[in-house]
Parts: structure tokens; sequence; C-alpha cells
């Protein structure tokens, strides 16, 4: 199944750890958990688009975050990049599919076998900024047919979740990593966990 992006005037993307962006591509993993970058814009995380592009953060990628079997995968990507780098290069785009919200230790232990990271990531991610929840942003996401290479710019560097890219964008192409089946089946066996935290 092929699908197109429309043109879009301020198109906007979402930053996060490289080997998570791998990872969402293989069709390993079908969330992201986020309760901000360091230098956002407001306190507290906020979805900015149901769609986006997929934009690989490199900076603070820790190999002990990460379970055994995803180990290595960070070395591997950081012998192509340089924080002088004059490209972006961008391969996925992702819809939103629920916006799930994680107060509690117990949802987050319930979970722990359907991610990539360790249970001290996941924890600290929960622990920061006591206050706000964590967000478990559900992705269907797709990879582009033709990676998009766009120019390098000051304000697509720091830890922030969301940047707009600074230039008009043409129609793409674009596949599912997951067929509709194997998308279902994840999705519900996450849902299933959630249900079980809260019984």
């Amino acid at each position: 199944m092929e699908l197109q992006i429309k043109a879009q005037a301020e198109p906007v993307a979402f930053k996060e750890w490289a080997v998570t962006i791998d990872s969402l591509l293989k069709g390993e993993l079908i969330f992201v958990m986020r309760k901000g970058g360091i230098v956002e814009e407001t306190k507290h995380f906020s979805l900015q688009s149901p769609r986006f592009y997929l934009m690989p953060a490199y900076e603070h990628q820790k190999e002990h975050l990460l379970k055994q079997p995803y180990q290595g995968r960070i070395a591997s990507m950081m012998k192509d990049w340089s924080p002088e780098q004059q490209h972006m290069k961008l391969e996925g785009y992702a819809d939103v599919v629920e916006d799930i919200l994680i107060c509690d230790a117990e949802t987050l232990h319930a979970i722990r076998e359907l991610h990539i990271w360790t249970d001290q990531f996941a924890e600290e991610r929960l622990k920061w900024k006591k206050t706000q929840p964590l967000h478990l942003l559900v992705l269907r996401v797709y990879k582009l047919d033709e990676p998009l290479v766009t120019e390098m710019q000051d304000v697509y560097r720091g830890c922030k979740s969301w940047v707009t890219i600074d230039n008009s964008l043409p129609e793409r192409k674009l596949t599912p990593v997951l067929s509709d089946e194997q998308f279902a089946e994840k999705y519900e066996q996450l849902k299933a966990s959630l249900r079980t935290a809260s019984n």
C-alpha cells in the first residue's frame, strides 16, 4: 500500500533518538514516550500536530539505557554523524493513533516488554517533571520512498520535541512499515497490557 504526504507550507518534524526512529522504521516499536525536551518552549509536552516527519536526534543517546538486544546500534549510527553536518536526512513519517497519559509506575511496568528501553530509562522519563503525565504516543509509521534531505538549520539542533522544517515540501510517497494486520496486533497487545495494569 502506497500513500502520499500532501504538500505542506510549514511541515512539522518530531525529534527523537535516532535509535528509536530506527526501531520505529523497522516495525519493532509502535510508540514513543515523551515529557518534553530540555529546551522546550513550554513547560510541558503538547502534541503540536497529529502527523509529522520523524527527525533523528543523535545527541544524548546512551547505550546503557537500551535493552541488551538493541545495544550496539547507537555506535554504528554515530559513524555517519557529525555535529558539523550540513544536511539532515528524514526517512520516516508518522500519524498519531492515540496519546495515552501515564501517571504511575505500575502502568509503565505493564508495557516494559513492548519497547526497546530499560526500566531505568522508562522510570526516569516518568519521574522527570513529576506533576506532568508521561505521554505515550502510539504511532502509525511510514517510510518515505525517497528520503527527504534538507539543509541543516540551527533550529534543528538542541533537545526539543518539535521542529518546523524551513522549506516548502512537495508531495511525497510513503509506505507503512507494518501492514494493517501487523499494526492492529501490536496495538491490541499494548492495550491489553494497559488494561492489565488498570485492573
